[in-house]
């Protein structure tokens, strides 16, 4: 394992890549068992030893996209790619979240949207975590854009010409061939500043963005059920980007409001 270390570290891998793979093939030693369910290969391991690097949250990369960049995804590429772009920019939601959508999961005007399972390589699982299956809140705008772009289709929102699900690889090339450098979950932390600087209250933030909760956002849980509270902050947000052509084919201002 001190060798591998060292071929992934000469490989100028960042500290959390490595111990992410180091992780998986502790894994897999540990998953080798007998017929009694006894671990095979039994390892404790010193990390000291192996020399896995530390992990420095401060120091991590952790890439980020701008509204100017948003809003130049959207002019180049094509509807379908923009939509998408637009609506994990303007909810948050995790990719495979994203791909995942049907029509059904959306309510009458595309203002809130549920999510119930996810995407990896083109098949459907449950939701990363039991906090992932929530609502999320669509700002006006947005959803203007959604009701149009959802207007007669039946099923998943994003798919091939021959209706099969869209593979998030497939979809980040043709993001990077447009501009985008990086991955998606920079679109995740864009969200979170917008609502951050909204000074959106953490419940919501947490329950919109699918993230663990403490005891005092159990407390605070019945304020999720009222509509006309999370609407308010939702539209208060806004989206924190331009539309631009996406937002007039739907009749929406090019700039959503942001109320102050």
């Amino acid at each position: 394992m001190r060798q591998f270390v060292e071929i992934l570290s000469a490989a100028s891998l960042a500290p959390k890549t490595i111990v992410n793979v180091v992780t998986v093939v502790k894994l897999v030693v540990a998953s080798a068992v007998d017929e009694e369910g006894e671990q095979l290969h039994p390892r404790v391991w010193n990390h000291e030893f192996i020399q896995l690097p530390l992990v420095i949250k401060e120091k991590q990369n952790r890439p980020t996209i701008t509204e100017t960049e948003v809003s130049a995804l959207l002019k180049n590429v094509n509807e379908r790619y923009a939509v998408l772009v637009a609506l994990v920019a303007g909810t948050g939601l995790r990719i495979g979240e994203a791909l995942a959508l049907r029509t059904e999961d959306f309510d009458q005007d595309c203002h809130v949207l549920h999510v119930k399972r996810s995407v990896w390589r083109r098949c459907e699982q449950a939701p990363k975590t039991a906090n992932a299956i929530r609502l999320v809140d669509v700002p006006e705008s947005l959803a203007q854009v959604l009701s149009r772009y959802i207007k007669g289709r039946k099923g998943h929102l994003f798919t091939t010409r021959a209706g099969r699900l869209l593979d998030s690889r497939n979809v980040l090339d043709v993001l990077q061939r447009a501009g985008r450098q990086g991955g998606y979950h920079a679109f995740r932390r864009f969200r979170f500043a917008v609502l951050r600087k909204a000074g959106v209250p953490d419940d919501l933030i947490k329950l919109w963005l699918g993230h663990s909760q403490n005891l005092i956002d159990l407390y605070a849980a019945q304020l999720r059920y009222d509509d006309t509270y999370r609407r308010g902050w939702c539209e208060r947000a806004g989206l924190g980007f331009e539309l631009g052509e996406l937002g007039y084919k739907s009749g929406v201002p090019i700039r959503p409001l942001l109320v102050a």
